[in-house]
């Protein structure tokens, strides 16, 4: 059996060895098999066996059957600067895993700038780092000025979604998107005027970590791991593909 290399991003940073295809390893990791640990993740599939960051031929000699021919759960090879140590080339399919183990496959796309103009986005940073953060950027700029090397506070890749927006005017019919950010309305009121006024900031953090309260029936259009300018974006599907084609998982991770 081929090992396979998964990069999760959430909610840890890590990459780990398995003889597990994708599906079986997000049961696996979200619902455990003796610790009873049940919790959402998100991972994506990577190609491994490139650069000399990770011990490629450890994972080869240990990630091995046991000796009653069981596969290999998993071996973790990395928890420490994994993300920026993966080129964005190497991703494969993404997979969102919801607390009790199943499992929605992304494809990798590059990123499609929406048709309707936005004057704001919400964003969950999801990896290596986890703020709640209004900014006026589409992913594409908001990556690159995540990951932009000449300014003092960067990081080298980001991993992030953008999320539903609150419909401010209208507050008493906010339904599932009501998740988003419900502690604080005017601050968050006071995030998107800062980042929508003619001052130069237009990143504004609303919380500095907010990820309990991340599910996945929270987020918009989808996730992106970006460097620079360079995004790879897992887009959603609609409800209605969820529906007819993803329904357990749809209502397991309560988008439904």
């Amino acid at each position: 059996m081929d090992t396979r290399f998964y990069l999760s991003i959430f909610p840890l940073e890590a990459l780990i060895a398995s003889q597990l295809p994708p599906e079986r390893f997000g049961q696996y990791m979200a619902t455990g098999r003796k610790n009873g640990s049940y919790e959402k993740l998100v991972f994506a599939e990577i190609e491994g066996g490139f650069g000399n960051y990770f011990d490629w031929k450890h994972a080869e000699e240990k990630c091995v059957r046991h000796e009653d021919g069981e596969p290999k759960h998993s071996l973790w090879m990395s928890v420490y600067r994994t993300l920026e140590n993966v080129p964005l080339s190497a991703l494969k399919e993404l997979y969102l895993t919801t607390n009790d183990g199943r499992s929605l496959r992304l494809e990798p796309n590059e990123f499609q700038k929406p048709d309707v103009d936005r004057k704001y986005w919400v964003y969950q940073e999801l990896c290596p780092v986890r703020p709640l953060v209004v900014s006026a950027y589409d992913p594409v700029t908001f990556s690159q000025h995540m990951t932009y090397k000449d300014v003092k506070v960067a990081v080298p890749k980001i991993a992030f979604c953008d999320l539903k927006v609150i419909d401010l005017n209208n507050l008493e019919d906010t339904g599932n998107v009501g998740t988003v950010y419900d502690t604080n309305i005017e601050h968050l009121k006071a995030c998107i005027a800062s980042v929508t006024s003619a001052e130069v900031k237009k990143v504004k953090n609303v919380e500095r970590s907010r990820t309990e309260s991340f599910g996945y029936q929270t987020i918009n259009s989808g996730i992106y791991i970006g460097e620079g300018r360079s995004v790879v974006e897992y887009r959603l599907p609609s409800l209605d593909e969820i529906r007819m084609n993803h329904f357990e998982w749809g209502r397991s991770a309560m988008v439904l």
